[in-house]
Protein backbone atom coordinates (compact mmCIF):
# COMPACT_ATOMS: atom_id res chain seq x y z
CA UNK A 1 0.00 0.00 0.00
CA UNK A 2 1.33 3.41 -0.98
CA UNK A 3 1.34 5.95 1.82
CA UNK A 4 -0.81 9.01 1.31
CA UNK A 5 1.36 12.04 0.58
CA UNK A 6 1.20 14.90 3.02
CA UNK A 7 -1.21 17.51 1.88
CA UNK A 8 0.12 21.00 1.34
CA UNK A 9 -1.72 24.27 1.18
CA UNK A 10 -1.91 26.28 -2.02
CA UNK A 11 0.41 28.82 -0.38
CA UNK A 12 3.04 26.14 0.23
CA UNK A 13 2.80 24.79 -3.30
CA UNK A 14 2.97 28.23 -4.92
CA UNK A 15 5.77 29.42 -2.62
CA UNK A 16 7.92 26.64 -4.07
CA UNK A 17 7.54 28.12 -7.58
CA UNK A 18 10.78 29.27 -9.21
CA UNK A 19 9.87 32.92 -9.70
CA UNK A 20 13.22 33.74 -11.32
CA UNK A 21 12.61 31.23 -14.11
CA UNK A 22 9.09 32.54 -14.71
CA UNK A 23 10.42 36.10 -14.86
CA UNK A 24 13.20 35.16 -17.23
CA UNK A 25 10.87 33.50 -19.70
CA UNK A 26 7.67 35.43 -19.02
CA UNK A 27 9.21 38.80 -19.76
CA UNK A 28 10.62 37.69 -23.11
CA UNK A 29 8.20 35.06 -24.44
CA UNK A 30 4.47 35.53 -24.87
CA UNK A 31 3.82 31.83 -24.22
CA UNK A 32 5.03 32.18 -20.61
CA UNK A 33 3.44 35.54 -19.81
CA UNK A 34 0.20 34.05 -18.45
CA UNK A 35 2.18 31.85 -16.05
CA UNK A 36 4.27 34.85 -14.97
CA UNK A 37 1.23 36.99 -14.20
CA UNK A 38 -0.70 34.06 -12.73
CA UNK A 39 1.25 31.58 -10.62
CA UNK A 40 4.43 33.67 -10.76
CA UNK A 41 2.84 36.81 -9.37
CA UNK A 42 1.02 34.86 -6.67
CA UNK A 43 4.18 32.96 -5.72
CA UNK A 44 6.16 36.20 -5.51
CA UNK A 45 3.40 37.82 -3.44
CA UNK A 46 3.34 34.90 -1.00
CA UNK A 47 7.12 34.95 -0.64
CA UNK A 48 7.41 38.71 -0.23
CA UNK A 49 4.33 38.94 2.01
CA UNK A 50 5.89 36.38 4.33
CA UNK A 51 8.94 38.64 4.48
CA UNK A 52 6.78 41.63 5.41
CA UNK A 53 7.16 43.62 2.19
CA UNK A 54 4.72 46.51 1.93
CA UNK A 55 2.80 46.78 -1.35
CA UNK A 56 3.83 50.42 -1.68
CA UNK A 57 7.50 49.37 -1.73
CA UNK A 58 6.87 47.19 -4.77
CA UNK A 59 4.78 49.88 -6.45
CA UNK A 60 7.64 52.32 -5.93
CA UNK A 61 10.11 49.80 -7.35
CA UNK A 62 7.85 49.38 -10.38
CA UNK A 63 8.23 53.13 -10.98
CA UNK A 64 12.00 52.78 -10.66
CA UNK A 65 11.93 50.06 -13.32
CA UNK A 66 9.84 52.30 -15.58
CA UNK A 67 12.25 55.21 -15.10
CA UNK A 68 15.62 53.48 -15.01
CA UNK A 69 15.13 49.98 -16.33
CA UNK A 70 15.29 46.49 -14.90
CA UNK A 71 19.08 46.30 -14.60
CA UNK A 72 19.15 49.64 -12.77
CA UNK A 73 16.51 48.45 -10.28
CA UNK A 74 18.34 45.14 -9.78
CA UNK A 75 21.57 46.99 -9.01
CA UNK A 76 20.06 49.17 -6.29
CA UNK A 77 21.81 48.58 -2.95
CA UNK A 78 18.44 48.41 -1.18
CA UNK A 79 15.58 47.75 -3.61
CA UNK A 80 13.40 47.06 -0.55
CA UNK A 81 13.77 48.26 3.06
CA UNK A 82 14.25 44.77 4.55
CA UNK A 83 17.64 43.18 3.71
CA UNK A 84 16.28 39.62 3.42
CA UNK A 85 13.40 40.63 1.15
CA UNK A 86 15.76 42.87 -0.84
CA UNK A 87 18.07 39.91 -1.43
CA UNK A 88 15.24 37.72 -2.68
CA UNK A 89 13.88 40.38 -5.01
CA UNK A 90 17.34 41.43 -6.20
CA UNK A 91 18.08 37.84 -7.22
CA UNK A 92 14.85 37.68 -9.24
CA UNK A 93 15.46 41.04 -10.91
CA UNK A 94 19.12 40.35 -11.66
CA UNK A 95 18.24 37.05 -13.29
CA UNK A 96 15.49 38.68 -15.33
CA UNK A 97 17.66 41.67 -16.33
CA UNK A 98 20.15 39.31 -17.92
CA UNK A 99 17.63 38.23 -20.53
CA UNK A 100 15.01 40.98 -20.60
CA UNK A 101 16.81 43.96 -22.06
CA UNK A 102 14.12 45.16 -24.49
CA UNK A 103 12.00 48.10 -23.36
CA UNK A 104 8.85 46.00 -23.80
CA UNK A 105 10.22 43.43 -21.32
CA UNK A 106 10.95 46.19 -18.83
CA UNK A 107 7.39 47.47 -19.21
CA UNK A 108 6.13 43.94 -18.46
CA UNK A 109 8.44 43.76 -15.43
CA UNK A 110 7.03 47.00 -14.02
CA UNK A 111 3.48 45.77 -14.59
CA UNK A 112 4.36 42.47 -12.91
CA UNK A 113 5.72 44.29 -9.83
CA UNK A 114 2.48 46.28 -9.67
CA UNK A 115 0.50 43.03 -9.90
CA UNK A 116 2.52 41.47 -7.07
CA UNK A 117 1.92 44.58 -4.95
CA UNK A 118 -1.84 44.35 -5.59
CA UNK A 119 -1.91 40.67 -4.64
CA UNK A 120 -0.08 41.37 -1.38
CA UNK A 121 -2.54 44.18 -0.61
CA UNK A 122 -5.51 41.89 -1.31
CA UNK A 123 -4.09 39.10 0.83
CA UNK A 124 -3.62 41.50 3.73
CA UNK A 125 -7.11 42.98 3.41
CA UNK A 126 -8.65 39.51 3.56
CA UNK A 127 -6.65 38.54 6.66
CA UNK A 128 -7.92 41.50 8.68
Amino acid sequence: MTPTPESRTDDEVLAATDVAVLLRYGLTQDAFRTALFGDGAIAAAITLDRLGVAPRSLAFLAEVVRAGGLAYAAALPEPLPDPEAAGVLRAWLTDAAGTASASEAETWAARWLDAVAEIIAMRRSVRR
